[in-house]
């Protein structure tokens, strides 16, 4: 009697059992089909999954990468500079000034008179256009070459000395020095005439004026160079043209700059360096030298 009372419980137990199990099952397996109904139900502008969301707010990236290699002109100048212990003439903040515009403007082209170390980073910072220097030491060109042979530069003789600024000034203040022309047929005095053609020929984009030599009297001083400068970029066809003065603090670079260059085109001014921006005087008869 014992034995079918305890596997009567027993039996009782195991129904109870199965049918919480059963209960169970129910409550849970609702729960699992009606949760994407709520979900699409109360959110249906982002019903899509997860994985298309990240698909959309994620491009897949190309299967086969892409490989852009540097030009030639920055691959060069990377390694000279790395492995050289010479740095450039200018500061950073006076290259920043120059800099800037050859980002806007690049490539062009650029104009140089002088020819140092800091040649081959205005090369790279023109890639593309046309960087042509200017330089009164011709030992010093070919040993440059030598070192960099995709430099392009001429030499240049100058016949003028520091001491003669302020007649050579004078001079400047002339009409025939103030008629816009190719400096190769100016009546002006002080306009370059030695010029190799090709530099006459090419409407220059900017031009940096940070040579010949000017820091002592028997230097052949800057006074011709700052001038035609100032002449090349008046007698282009239109536009404008940057023109960029190193070494504002010494006297003849200061004056003449104001004067030839004028104060009325100045931009900006960064330690050594003058940034003016001069347009073709060509486009517009009559307009005076200086604004």
């Amino acid at each position: 009697m014992r034995s079918i009372t305890h596997y009567l419980n027993n039996l009782k137990h195991i129904l109870i059992c199965f049918f919480f199990l059963f209960l169970l099952f129910l409550i849970f397996g609702s729960s699992f089909q009606s949760s994407p109904q709520i979900s699409s139900s109360t959110h249906p502008i982002n019903s899509y999954s997860l994985e298309e969301k990240q698909s959309r707010d994620c491009p897949t990236p190309p299967l086969t990468p892409t490989c852009t290699k540097i030009s030639p002109s920055l691959a060069n100048a990377l390694v000279h500079y790395a492995t050289s212990n010479i740095t450039p003439q200018q500061t950073p903040e006076e290259i920043s000034v120059s800099q800037r515009i050859l980002n806007k403007k690049s490539p062009c082209n650029f104009l140089v008179f002088g020819l140092g170390h800091d040649s081959l980073m205005w090369t790279a910072l023109n890639h593309g256009g046309l960087t042509v220097f200017l330089e009164e030491d011709k030992s010093w060109i070919e040993q440059i070459k030598r070192q960099l042979p995709s430099l392009e530069s001429y030499h240049v003789v100058y016949d003028t000395k520091v001491t003669q600024a302020d007649e050579l000034l004078e001079i400047g203040m002339k009409e025939e020095c103030k008629v816009v022309s190719d400096p190769r047929f100016s009546k002006c005095q002080i306009a370059l005439k030695g010029l190799p053609n090709e530099v006459y020929d090419i409407e220059w984009d900017l031009i940096m004026v940070d040579a010949p030599t000017g820091y002592h009297d028997g230097a052949p001083g800057r006074m011709k160079a700052i001038y035609t400068a100032g002449l090349m970029a008046r007698n282009r066809e239109d536009g404008e043209t940057d023109v960029f003065v190193h070494d504002v603090d010494r006297v003849v670079e200061d004056k003449f700059s104001k004067t030839f260059l004028c104060e009325g085109y100045l931009r900006e001014q960064e330690g050594r360096i003058r940034h003016f921006t001069i347009p073709s005087h060509r486009t517009r008869l009559g307009r005076p030298f200086c604004p």
